[in-house]
């Protein structure tokens, strides 16, 4: 029991009666089990300074002191309020403060506090969306040639072997070099804007492509070259837009991280180990695939 609060009640008591002195001790004894009293247990030992408080009933004392510790309860546990309030990787997980579901695809999942510092954050941001968009035309692309391989509408190599095979447009060197400079300038200018946003929509910056593809905002280029169908003009308000993309591209780089475990185990493309599950779905699974891999 707080000092002040016993100090106040049994002095102001008196020579009282035995029941009037227990109901005291009792109310006290209940209303000090609350932890939020700790904050304001001066202001409520005052209010039992006059004999008629000492005697109103126990409701009336804790219906007084409900309040207080409603208000104290929610200042102190405003992550609670959020978890309820929106989903999260983990049901009933409080998110990091943090992560206050600001951001697309925020459901507070940072176990290693990566995000803690507001510019590492930002760049994690732009990682992930990068890496997303990579991993979606990646699994698009070994999914659309391995199905003409394996329909032989095309004499394609396996994907994991497209690297090694000479291409009659140019040799494997120019190629590389042609890639390097044009992504390497791509992503300069997309870094450029990370730093500086707005600063790569000048005109005469990109080659005079500027109005075609109308920067909207760090990592959401648009125009009529990257967004023809203008599905996310207003950047500030495609909240769901985002949320599909960066949804999409998580799956997809699971799915890419799975046609690489798949390649190594199985030495074969996505829709051939379909076709192989499909002809003999009992006895051509992921357990059965594993463990003679071994």
């Amino acid at each position: 029991m707080h000092p002040v609060l016993h100090l106040s009640l049994f002095k102001t008591s008196g020579h009282k009666s035995g029941k009037e002195e227990i109901t005291i001790k009792m109310a006290t004894m209940v209303g000090t089990s609350f932890s939020s009293l700790a904050l304001s247990s001066t202001a409520t030992a005052t209010s039992f300074t006059s004999r008629k408080e000492h005697k109103a009933p126990f409701g009336a004392l804790n219906s007084s002191w409900k309040a207080p510790l409603l208000q104290h309860h929610s200042r102190l546990s405003p992550s609670i309020a959020r978890a309820q309030s929106r989903p999260t990787w983990l049901p009933g997980l409080d998110p990091p403060p943090y992560l206050d579901g600001t951001l697309a695809g925020d459901f507070g999942f940072d176990p290693l506090g990566l995000g803690e510092d507001p510019e590492s954050l930002r760049w994690y941001v732009q990682a992930e969306l990068v890496h997303a968009r990579f991993a979606m035309a990646g699994v698009a692309g070994i999914l659309f040639t391995d199905l003409l391989r394996v329909t032989g509408a095309r004499h394609l190599p396996v994907w994991y072997e497209a690297g090694a095979i000479k291409y009659e447009i140019a040799n494997t060197e120019t190629l590389f070099i042609v890639q390097l400079l044009l992504m390497g300038y791509a992503e300069t200018k997309r870094y450029m804007d990370y730093k500086s946003p707005g600063s790569q929509a000048e005109e005469g910056s990109f080659f005079g492509l500027e109005g075609a593809l109308e920067g909207l905002e760090p990592g959401y280029p648009g125009g009529p070259l990257l967004n023809p169908l203008g599905l996310a003009k207003d950047i500030k308000n495609a909240h769901d837009w985002k949320l599909k993309e960066i949804k999409n591209g998580r799956l997809a780089m699971v799915a890419m991280l799975g046609i690489f475990v798949q390649a190594n185990v199985t030495h074969a493309g996505p829709i051939s180990n379909l076709i192989d599950h499909l002809s003999d779905p009992w006895h051509t699974t992921i357990v059965q695939t594993l463990s003679n891999s071994f």
